[in-house]
């Protein structure tokens, strides 16, 4: 496919540097030449404004099939994607960070204004982590938590503390409840697909998929920490702060808010119903103790600045709090967070590359999670119409992967290995990210 993007940006570096292997990349940007990090990837590069019909040309636009706009300027992204649209029938993607924004574009109300100009695809970052923080908090003890089939199928992950009960045990011993497997484990930061045999070790990550009732099921016993969250800290109140205490706010979750800024927490105090909000400083112990942050069920640092995270978060964990989710922006820096004791690390740079990649795949396939900051992939999968029925057991795949799902019509199994496999059946597959292409490939032949 002939890729054409619009900002040489740590976004368009994070989408170059996925999808350069298999597609003809060029880079578009106000830049005289591409930064340092880009000289590994093998791009090319058109120096002008992604929004200028003539550097559009000499970009070879006309034969783009998907144009993404992802510079630090949302207006120019937008412009950018609508003068694409002028000259190429490609698929535009568009990066932006406001709300505004992303509400005047996305939202279904403008569908009514509908013309041959609108983008195709508004990717909003900060949205998208917004969505992942929520879904984490909602399941106690969990560290990543994934819906699949309109939520009759879920992925919990959990960190193996040294009280579990299932820590030193083999997976064939270990009495799960049913329709629940494990699919993958981390242990020393690299993600692996498990068999009966392998051991659950202290400070494994362990990746369970199966139903809802199933999973509340094994964190009841298997895992300590199951009583409902109650209250939350959200220190940082941009969007991702507002719209989280926004969906908290709804489950009925007590807030409280720590912003800075004064003319922000105003608008805070104006928009959110029933949440706190304290004007002041994060960092600032007093500050912490003083309105009892280290109480609460959960916290959540998502401030703007990785730093500025880090510091909230081993604060407020010296003050007791026992579960803290924090925002990474610079991908690096999630090992260290994780190395010092964060208990989950987020980043909207994960929740936006999932994303971005469903766009790229068959119709037949879509990624539905991404495991591991990229090293795992959950896959949806359909059998073709020409599939002769075949028994779990006996359906070989090139590389190792685990089917978690199957979905036929509306009934969602969760198949063993006498378990049949039909045409038209849709597939909820797990498999490392290293394999994931050779598994897709036998599905879109």
């Amino acid at each position: 496919m002939n890729i054409l993007i619009y900002g040489a940006t740590e976004t368009g570096y994070m989408v170059a540097s996925q999808l350069y292997r298999k597609h003809n990349i060029v880079i578009v940007d106000d830049l005289d030449r591409l930064p340092e990090k880009f000289s590994n990837l093998d791009i090319s590069f058109v120096a002008g404004n992604g929004a200028d019909v003539l550097v559009l040309e000499r970009a070879n636009a006309a034969k783009a099939e998907l144009f993404i706009a992802c510079s630090l300027i949302d207006e120019a992204n937008i412009v950018a994607c609508w003068t694409a649209k002028k000259i190429t029938e490609a698929e535009t993607i568009c990066f932006i960070r406001r709300m505004e924004l992303y509400r005047n574009l996305a939202s279904l109300s403008q569908n009514r204004y509908q013309s041959r100009y609108d983008i195709d695809t508004i990717i909003w970052p900060e949205q998208l982590l917004t969505q992942d923080i929520f879904r984490i908090i909602m399941v106690p003890d969990a560290i990543d938590v994934e819906y699949f089939v309109r939520g009759k199928a879920k992925l919990f992950e959990y960190r193996i503390k040294e009280q579990s009960i299932i820590r030193g045990s083999r997976i064939m011993d270990c009495s799960f409840p049913q329709n629940v497997l494990i699919v993958g484990i981390t242990r020393n930061n690299s993600l692996f697909i498990p068999n009966g045999s392998t051991t659950i070790q202290t400070d494994d990550k362990v990746v369970f998929m199966g139903t809802g009732p199933a999973l509340d099921t094994l964190a009841a016993q298997f895992f300590q920490n199951v009583s409902k969250i109650k209250t939350a800290s959200v220190i940082g109140g941009g969007s991702v702060g507002f719209m989280l205490a926004q969906k908290l706010e709804q489950a009925g979750i007590r807030v409280k808010l720590i912003e800075h800024d004064r003319a922000r927490c105003i608008f805070l105090a104006d928009n959110l119903k029933d949440s706190l909000i304290l004007q002041g400083d994060g960092t600032d112990l007093e500050l912490l103790e003083g309105e009892s942050i280290g109480d609460s069920d959960v916290t959540v640092c998502v401030t703007n600045n990785d730093e500025k995270n880090l510091l909230c978060s081993l604060l407020v964990k010296q003050l007791g709090c026992e579960r803290i989710i924090t925002r990474v922006s610079n991908v690096r820096n999630s090992t260290l967070f994780e190395r010092v004791g964060i208990d989950v690390v987020v980043s909207p740079r994960d929740s936006a590359l999932k994303e971005l990649l469903n766009r790229l795949q068959a119709k037949d396939v879509n990624i539905l999670a991404l495991v591991e900051g990229g090293q795992g992939e959950v896959l949806r999968l359909t059998l073709p119409e020409t599939f002769p029925e075949t028994l779990v057991r006996d359906f070989k795949l090139p590389a190792r992967a685990i089917i978690g799902v199957v979905k036929r019509g509306r009934n969602v199994i969760f198949p063993h290995g006498d378990t049949p496999l039909q045409p038209d059946d849709q597939l909820i597959i797990f498999t490392m990210a290293k394999d994931a292409e050779a598994i897709k490939a036998v599905f879109t032949r």
